[in-house]
């Protein structure tokens, strides 16, 4: 068995973060933006970086449901992680997770878990650059900025020389654990790791940024979070199932898969009775989440009355594209003595097929005289659809 070198880069999450503004019920990083937290997106992003030591500092009481999400987001790599207490402030938290750093750790990654989206590709440019000294990574300004005195505007700000900062800022080990010394000594607090170390006398350098690497502060954040995510999403197919019955005994010719069958007995119905048509309707609408046809054909609506299986099928493909699905295809069975139907089938399936602009195949068989189908009652069908959600235009 092989054993793999120990890294020697960690990455400090810090998730002992209150969350007052996001107010969520929670601490910060363990609202949930989707299935899962923030915390656990935020370490889906630094396990799929290069391997580094992982640190996550939790707030008190909440180390248990640190770990579970470290677990679930390490995978393989769960020997690379491990949760610490947080303190009072931003500072303590780090500190706390500096201490608990590897001994062959070199560099030093500081990442806020409310920037659960960020890039792997950017934790990775941060992990490289601070090889060589401190580095964040930024995004440039886009505002217009003013500078203001209480409501009067005093100046403009030339935003060519502003960035907005990101996490995780990386340092070099001994030069972040000194200057965190001396800011402890001092007593003074900084808005972010960067600061310090600026503060400690050392240089900062700047790396790009990225768009996804906002930070998750308030419940517009988070909703837009939710939104990154559900446009990222794979867009994966769904199964439905239909099934329809109908009696013979109808006024008429009998229609059936679309088709008329004269010299056929009509099947019995609010409309022509169409069991085929009808159970492709109740699968493409049950895949797509859209009800069923007594919703939207039923006898509360007296304008479907007689209508024949070309309108039914075209307005279920109406509702499944305003929806946001494509139909993949459609598989059919009926089962009946009659009509027989091998010498038509090429017909049905070319014309169901061009209504709904998808591939449809029908077969039938007999129930070897069993049942109500085998004794000449009426007509049993099943319908299985695939659609498949089609992603939004931009």
């Amino acid at each position: 068995m092989s054993i793999l070198p120990v890294p020697d880069t960690a990455i400090i999450v810090v998730a002992a973060g209150s969350g007052t503004r996001l107010d969520g019920g929670a601490p910060k990083a363990f609202v949930g933006i989707d299935a899962h937290s923030i915390l656990r997106h935020a370490l889906d992003g630094v396990f799929a970086a290069s391997p580094a030591q992982v640190i996550v500092v939790a707030p008190p009481g909440y180390e248990g449901d640190a770990e579970t999400e470290l677990r679930e987001a390490a995978g393989d790599r769960v020997d690379l992680g491990a949760v610490v207490t947080g303190g009072a402030t931003r500072q303590e938290s780090v500190a706390a997770g500096l201490a608990a750093l590897w001994g062959d750790v070199t560099t030093v990654l500081v990442h806020d878990a409310a920037r659960a989206l960020t890039p792997p590709a950017v934790i990775d440019a941060v992990a490289r650059a601070a090889k060589d000294g401190g580095v964040i990574p930024t995004l440039p300004v886009v505002d217009t900025l003013k500078k203001v005195d209480a409501d009067v505007i005093a100046a403009a700000v030339d935003r060519a020389e502003l960035a907005a900062a990101q996490t995780p800022q990386g340092f070099p080990r001994d030069l972040l654990v000194a200057a965190y010394a001396t800011a402890r000594a001092a007593g003074t607090e900084y808005t972010d790791d960067a600061a310090l170390f600026a503060a400690a006398g050392h240089r900062v350098r700047v790396v790009a940024g990225s768009e996804r690497g906002f930070k998750i502060t308030t419940p517009a954040d988070l909703e837009r979070a939710r939104h990154l995510l559900a446009a990222s999403a794979p867009l994966l197919p769904r199964v439905g199932m239909g099934t329809d019955v109908h009696a013979f005994g109808g006024d008429g010719s009998l229609w059936l898969a679309g088709l008329e069958w004269p010299g056929e007995q009509a099947l019995s119905g609010h409309s022509d009775g169409d069991a085929v048509a009808h159970a492709i309707v109740d699968a493409l609408l049950g895949a797509a989440g859209l009800g069923d046809i007594g919703q939207h054909f039923g006898t509360a609506h007296p304008e479907y009355a007689g209508a024949h299986a070309e309108v039914f099928l075209a307005r279920t493909r109406e509702l499944l594209a305003a929806a946001g699905f494509a139909i993949g295809n459609v598989s059919v069975q009926f089962q009946g003595n009659r009509p027989r139907f091998s010498a038509r089938r090429g017909e049905a399936e070319r014309m169901l097929s061009g209504v709904l602009g998808a591939p449809v195949t029908v077969t039938a068989t007999t129930t070897d005289g069993l049942g109500f189908p085998g004794r000449g009652e009426g007509i049993s069908v099943m319908a299985v659809a695939l659609v498949v959600p089609v992603a939004p235009s931009v």
